[in-house]
């Protein structure tokens, strides 16, 4: 359906693409994957056609129809209905419903045969278009991202950019595209709006790109993964937990190769070595001088994972208690948010904040925060100093400052060493702390806005959406961080794989009450699954059934009695060399007991020290020439 063949794309002379290629097949749900600033939103701009390559071709069939829902659609506006926005995915059955339209009215006063037969075709077009279905459609799309029907006739300006983007989502998969490309998807749903776009794309006619830092998300709709790495595309069968299987056993087998190779060529530098003034072994060192030359170098796996190695400091350990809301109510005009409700947070307590938008999750945040007045109480514990983290965070990085500056503002009374130390472990590295904010992307400034949080010495955390933007190794840094932290937290997130690996108690907010279950994530699911009042909501607990897939046979490989042989002499050879290493080391040791003036002036200690050498370099002499004759049958079995 699409060929991706010897892709190349350079910035700045940068190469972010390599020769890389990549076919997409018709029903292909692919994961697209990869650190930040790799080059995965650049590749769905190149194959939608507003980047260009700089070398190698990117083909699609005739009938390929592509949707790409991307991130610059948060600033699209119009005065339309959200409803008629999304309905202007069936644009030529909205045009024939306009045509429709005008000569009903015209009807009104002219009852010309011409009319009624010009009438009876477009209706049999619009029927054909599947017209009379497409309002029904809409709606039902739309209501399944989160949308309330009242909602569907508001004007698509009056939302925010997060909801704009949901509507452009439905416009999308009402087009039904042959090619659907999503960037960052979940980043602007809740919860249920994920679940219902999961089965919706696991159910998908066409092809899908999702580009996605969500792991529960990719588990669940997709059957191949593509890795961004090294300016190259590398393809992996299944989801995402089996691509971290298939990634393992790969770098395994890299790893092995990479150490056999190194193996052979420290043995092909001593034949070399030892052969280079002998005649008749002239042409055997040059052919193996030319094998070193031509030899496609392995290189070593690179460990892609990271953890943090800071401890978290607390000017003050806070009490017990941290925040009390007793009997606490909100209300926007007529909208309830909260009705007379209590909560407590208690030190220790890792509470993640979940469900759907709408629900107030934001607006309790900021009540537990102290900056949203409230009917009701808020008591706030002995010694609680607060970190909070959102999205406007971002925005208050001074852009001109250079990362390390930023931080050493930030009201910790680190060392720069140490702040180069937690830089570290946020991925920027050496030169990295100099650059200035505003040449970041999106997720290396949520880095350094996560970071400056972690180090501010806060005893009570609270943090919105703090994975949106962060790539997989990110996420995994800010959650090795968040287990460590021996404060309270309480965040908001839709990430289940990061909630499960964080939190100790779930909140909730139901008819009006913030509700607590007093576990993990995991045993949330299970109860909520169990419960009978959850019966008429989606069925969380499939979320934690693994997908399956279908893993590739393994390849056989050649093998006879040559290899083996190979092998075994191989071996050998190993073996004679470490017992060279050693008694080489035992050599020089000799020589420096024959040094010391404690032996050299006594005969009989000088001659027990020079019989111990020389037997020592008898037995080297035998072991070269053991070295000799088993790198000669190895050269003669590699070129039989």
């Amino acid at each position: 359906m699409l060929s991706i063949t010897n892709l190349s794309y350079y910035i700045g002379g940068r190469p972010l693409y390599e020769d890389a290629s990549l076919h997409i097949k018709p029903k292909d749900k692919i994961g697209l994957i990869g650190l930040n600033g790799t080059g995965k939103s650049t590749l769905l701009k190149l194959i939608n056609g507003d980047y260009k390559q700089d070398k190698g071709e990117i083909s699609k069939s005739n009938d390929c129809t592509i949707g790409f829902l991307n991130q610059d659609l948060l600033s699209y506006q119009s005065e339309d209905s959200i409803l008629s926005v999304a309905m202007q995915a069936f644009g030529e059955a909205v045009e024939t419903q306009k045509a429709i339209d005008k000569i009903l009215k015209k009807l009104e006063t002219d009852y010309s045969d011409d009319l009624v037969e010009k009438l009876t075709k477009l209706q049999e077009k619009f029927e054909r278009l599947e017209g009379y279905t497409m309002q029904a459609k809409a709606e039902e799309i739309l209501e399944g991202i989160g949308f309330s029907t009242p909602d569907l006739q508001r004007p698509l300006k009056e939302f925010s950019g997060g909801w704009r983007m949901r509507v452009m989502l439905a416009k999308l998969l009402l087009e039904k595209p042959s090619l659907l490309m999503l960037d960052e998807p979940t980043n602007h749903l809740d919860l249920p709006s994920i679940e219902w776009v999961e089965n919706y794309l696991r159910g998908y006619e066409g092809a899908v790109i999702v580009v996605s830092h969500d792991r529960q998300f990719l588990n669940n709709t997709v059957s191949k993964i593509v890795e961004v790495a090294n300016q190259q595309l590398v393809t992996y069968e299944g989801n995402y937990d089996y691509f971290l299987q298939e990634k393992e056993q790969r770098a395994e087998i890299q790893k092995n190769a990479f150490e056999n190779q190194q193996q052979k060529i420290k043995q092909t530098e001593r034949f070399i070595e030892k052969f280079r003034a002998k005649a008749t072994k002239a042409r055997q060192v040059q052919s193996r001088v030319k094998a070193l030359e031509r030899m496609d170098v392995v290189e070593d796996v690179i460990d892609g994972t990271a953890t943090v190695n800071f401890k978290f400091n607390f000017k003050q350990k806070s009490g017990r208690h941290v925040i009390r809301l007793e009997h606490v109510s909100k209300s926007y005009g007529d909208l309830k948010i909260l009705k007379d409700t209590s909560a407590n947070i208690e030190r220790g307590d890792k509470i993640a904040l979940i469900g759907a938008n709408g629900k107030g999750k934001s607006t309790l945040l900021r009540i537990i925060a102290g900056t949203e007045p409230i009917e009701g109480k808020r008591e706030e514990g002995y010694n609680v100093i607060k970190g909070f983290y959102a999205q406007h965070q971002l925005e208050a990085l001074n852009v001109d400052n250079e990362i390390l500056d930023e931080l050493k503002q930030a009201g910790a009374n680190k060392t720069e060493l140490e702040l180069r130390q937690v830089l570290g472990c946020f991925l920027f590295s050496s030169d990295d702390v100099f650059k200035k904010i505003k040449v970041l992307s999106g997720g290396e400034k949520s880095r350094v806005a996560l970071a400056k949080t972690l180090i501010s010495e806060s005893n009570f955390l609270l943090l919105d959406e703090p994975t949106n933007h962060l790539d997989f190794q990110s996420e995994n840094i800010l959650a090795q961080a968040l287990q460590q932290f021996k404060g309270a937290f309480i965040t908001v997130s839709h990430n289940r794989h990061f909630i499960s690996k964080v939190a100790n108690k779930i909140w909730y907010i139901e008819n009006h009450q913030i509700k607590e279950y007093p576990g993990t994530y995991e045993e949330y699911i299970y109860w909520k699954s169990k419960n009978p009042e959850g019966q008429n909501n989606n069925d969380l607990s499939k979320q934690s059934k693994e997908k399956k897939v279908n893993k590739p046979k393994p390849q056989k490989t050649s093998d006879n009695g040559n290899d083996k042989l190979l092998q075994s002499h191989q071996r050998d050879l190993t073996k004679i060399e470490e017992r060279i290493t050693a008694l080489e080391n035992e050599i020089a040791l000799a020589e420096e007991e024959m040094a010391d003036p404690a032996v050299f002036g006594d005969p009989d200690k000088l001659f027990k020290a020079n019989d111990k050498y020389e037997h020592l370099k008898t037995q080297l002499d035998s072991l070269n020439q053991q070295w000799e004759a088993k790198a000669e049958e190895i050269d003669q079995l590699e070129n039989s």
